[in-house]
């Protein structure tokens, strides 16, 4: 292959992880739930449609969605939005927090791994769609998401984290 492809593919590997993971222009999902109260997650406030923990559920469904097709398997698309939008019992307790946010980091690890497998190749449930494809409507998604999380601890006041973060 030709150093210049190598080269494209290797800055295409990087863009997807800093893109997974908040790096660059993306809010960084360590910062969007760091130091963030449990008690205040389920909160809607400025008449929120969502409450960050909604959001996260929802980051989590398509996010599974996304690792389904990259693995090669063939998700069912929800007919409606609202279906995407499952929401199961409130968090309970720091603990039942922290152990979604963990679920929802885990899943980046794994599309970080499915980023290292053939970029170009397709996805099997739909051929018209290659794996960077999935990968980048991934990180768009969290990104947009990730910065409603951002406007909501904005309103509450929780924003920014004690590690910092832009402010605008």
């Amino acid at each position: 292959m030709d150093e210049k492809v190598i080269q494209l593919f290797d800055s295409l590997k990087t863009a997807v992880v800093n893109g997974l993971y908040g790096r660059m222009a993306h809010v960084s999902p360590d910062a969007a739930f760091e130091a963030l109260d449990w008690k205040s997650v389920n909160e809607k406030p400025g008449g929120a449609t969502h409450s960050i923990w909604e959001i996260l559920h929802h980051l989590i469904y398509w996010q599974n969605y996304c690792l389904y097709l990259l693995d090669g398997g063939s998700p069912t698309s929800p007919e409606h939005a609202a279906e995407s939008w499952i929401c199961p019992e409130k968090p309970v307790n720091e603990k039942h927090w922290l152990d979604t946010i963990a679920r929802f980091m885990s899943g980046l690890s794994s599309a970080e791994e499915a980023s290292l497998i053939d970029l170009e190749g397709t996805i099997l449930a739909k051929p018209q769609e290659s794996r960077i494809e999935v990968l980048e409507s991934l990180i768009g998604h969290n990104s947009y998401h990730l910065g409603q999380i951002v406007m909501l601890r904005q309103l509450l006041g929780a924003w920014p984290p004690p590690s910092g973060g832009n402010t605008w």
